[in-house]
């Protein structure tokens, strides 16, 4: 059975007329949502390579310090050995600091002070120098200026520009400068 062409329309559902103007404000609307989309999906890119720019800095930063800082605990264990070679040089006798043996343990000392030096440890002065308590360890006071190191008990260290050994100091209490006032 064949219907005819008014009956076909009859039975099919209506669909609504689009005019020509709802089809171009259809199309605005998907063109301004697509553009949205966009320009969300650049600011999120930025932002992500953004982020890894960061992140790229921040591990080459690290890096750096790690080579930087990578014989700190070698150096450390190290420093033991300077003060034993400078106490021994220190407390040899006069009669005995002509002999050629003391000038190649002097000699020892020197090279092995310039091989520490090039890999960036640098001794912090201290004597005659206000107290710091980020570069000096202060374990005791005596007699002398207020706030000054008067003694140094142990050398301190610093690797690069960071200290791995403080000073150990005595630091003046006051005493001195009172009696002079008066």
């Amino acid at each position: 059975m064949m219907l005819s062409e008014s009956e076909e329309k009859q039975n099919m559902p209506a669909v609504p007329e689009v005019t020509e103007t709802e089809d171009l404000e259809n199309l605005k609307q998907a063109l301004a949502e697509e553009k949205e989309k966009a320009a969300a999906s650049l600011a999120g890119w930025q932002r992500a390579q953004a982020d890894f720019m960061n992140f790229k800095r921040r591990s080459e930063q690290e890096r750096e310090e790690y080579t930087r800082f990578a014989n700190a605990g070698l150096l450390l264990e190290l420093l033991p050995v300077l003060d034993d070679l400078e106490r021994a040089l220190e407390h040899t006798p006069p009669k005995l600091s002509k002999l050629a043996w003391v000038d190649g343990v002097n000699l020892i000392y020197r090279k092995f002070r310039a091989t520490l030096e090039l890999q960036g440890l640098t001794q912090i002065e201290a004597l005659g120098k206000p107290f710091n308590p980020n570069l000096h360890e202060a374990v005791r006071q005596d007699k002398g200026r207020e706030g000054i190191v008067i003694e140094e008990i142990r050398k301190g260290y610093q690797l690069h520009d960071k200290v791995i050994r403080p000073t150990m100091v005595v630091v003046g209490n006051g005493e001195d400068t009172e009696k002079e006032d008066e």
